[in-house]
């Protein structure tokens, strides 16, 4: 299930030392904020958890099956399954123990932070710890910038549970990537024009001008795949190009990706307001 959010107001982070932190359609920048943050590691046997995560797919997947089997009729007549009843209802009840995920990717003025917090506060989903994730620039810089992004939450007051810097974004993308990125422009690709609407229609130019921001999508639909499939939400920061430089086919394709058989998903983008103010 997705949601699509394009709320409030974010910004630029004003505030001294905050500066380092850099819109340009990609990663975080935080070369300027270098301070103290914890190491951890966690050592796990990959063959128990692969085993693991293979038997809760498997169990998942026949729920599924068995809540699609379910059918309810409405007062109109309309039949609704027991799964989209389940998934309509469920931030009415208290949330399970688990987590809230946070892809912050962008210099936004801090709301794609700032909300997933106010709701981590809520007695609702207080089970749910909060998981921050950002991008790292660069490979070797990677403790480093992981440092500095743990001294900008500590500096925003941002109670959070673990931190990961992501690295590899700029990686080419898995082959049944593609091929899930390929199927939702079928129909939508210049070569297959049946009228004169660009607005619609994608262009083989274009395809090729935008190829580094579209394999990026589908990196970071990788990366959500193999570090938030289990969270009971995530919280990502809107991807947006500049204004006319992406059709609407190819842009919804994008979110298409990134969404797609993930849990409830936020995508969050303001107009460049700060709303968050360092604790000095």
């Amino acid at each position: 299930m997705a949601m699509f959010g394009a709320v409030g107001t974010l910004g630029s982070l004003t505030a001294s030392g905050a500066r380092g932190i850099m819109h340009a359609d990609s990663n975080l920048n935080l070369a300027a904020m270098a301070n103290q943050s914890e190491d951890t590691g966690v050592l796990t046997s990959h063959v128990l958890h692969k085993s693991a995560a293979k038997a809760l797919k498997s169990a998942a997947n026949r729920q599924k099956q068995q809540d699609d089997s379910i059918v309810y009729c409405t007062r109109n007549g309309s039949e609704i399954t027991k799964r989209a009843i389940t998934s309509i209802s469920m931030f009415q009840k208290r949330q399970p123990p688990g987590s809230i995920d946070v892809w912050w990717l962008y210099d936004d003025g801090g709301l794609t932070i700032l909300l997933p917090y106010i709701l981590s506060t809520r007695s609702s989903w207080s089970d749910c710890k909060l998981r921050i994730f950002a991008l790292a620039n660069r490979q070797q810089e990677m403790e480093l910038e992981e440092r500095n992004m743990a001294n900008l939450l500590s500096k925003f007051r941002i109670d959070y549970s673990s931190l990961h810097m992501v690295q590899d974004i700029t990686a080419e993308p898995k082959p049944e990537s593609q091929q899930l990125f390929d199927s939702l422009l079928n129909g939508f690709r210049e070569s297959e024009r049946e009228d004169d609407d660009d607005e619609c229609y994608v262009s083989d130019t274009e395809m090729a001008t935008l190829h580094e921001k579209s394999n990026r999508q589908m990196r970071l639909r990788e990366l959500l795949q193999e570090h938030s499939s289990e969270a009971n939400l995530i919280i990502m920061s809107l991807p947006m190009p500049r204004k006319g430089t992406v059709s609407a086919p190819l842009y919804m394709a994008w979110l298409e990706v990134l969404t797609r058989d993930m849990p409830p998903f936020l995508l969050v983008r303001g107009n460049q307001t700060s709303v968050l103010t360092f604790y000095s």
